[in-house]
């Protein structure tokens, strides 16, 4: 972060010498945010997503009245009924590169949708560079700092669209219905701490 940046919600501004320099130091994210305020903010996500989870899911109708729509799969979809596995699967040898997919980060401590995503190749999305998981690193160290629980896990649907605006509509009807706090598209709603600290 050079001395002219905006600094984050969670940064604090120290004189730097006797002549009054400003100057912006990186985040502490650890330091600042309380135990209670986070479960505060965990509980506002997940209470959101509870309603979404409750609400009654819409009924098929006739074979050909089959409704693909990203809206339409998107109001169908639950990600906490899919099968989960490790957030670092893609660590793992993987035979093939997987297929076109969304997926979705969950922590199975309340639970809570953290974050939602879709690619072209499942098995190897996370290898290299990811912005999430840096978020997922500043969650994780965050309670592991306050000594709370957290059980970080990923979810792959694999019917997702092959081709790659269909995909990426789904991707955004998803991350609109359920509010997953760890896309960029709803920091504001959520006010995410967890997104700073890039290197």
């Amino acid at each position: 972060m050079t001395q002219y940046e905006q600094s984050s919600l969670f940064s604090s501004p120290t004189a730097a010498d006797a002549g009054g320099s400003y100057r912006i130091q990186q985040p502490s994210l650890l330091l600042e945010i309380q135990p209670d305020v986070l479960e505060a903010w965990k509980n506002r996500v997940f209470h959101y997503q509870q309603r979404i989870r409750e609400q009654p899911t819409p009924q098929q109708g006739a074979l050909f009245e089959l409704d693909d729509s990203p809206g339409a799969i998107a109001d169908t979809l639950n990600p906490f009924t899919l099968p989960r596995q490790n957030t670092e699967f893609w660590r793992w040898k993987a035979t093939d590169s997987g297929v076109s997919s969304v997926y979705f980060v969950i922590d199975e401590v309340l639970p809570l949708l953290l974050y939602v995503g879709e690619t072209v190749k499942s098995n190897q999305r996370w290898k290299g560079e990811h912005d999430c998981k840096r978020y997922l690193d500043n969650y994780r160290m965050i309670h592991y700092t306050h000594q709370l629980p957290t059980h970080l896990n990923i979810a792959f649907w694999q019917n997702a669209p092959k081709a790659t605006r269909p995909r990426q509509h789904l991707e955004s009807a998803l991350i609109y219905r359920w509010r997953s706090p760890f896309n960029k598209e709803n920091w504001t709603f959520w006010g995410t701490p967890f997104a700073g600290g890039k290197p």
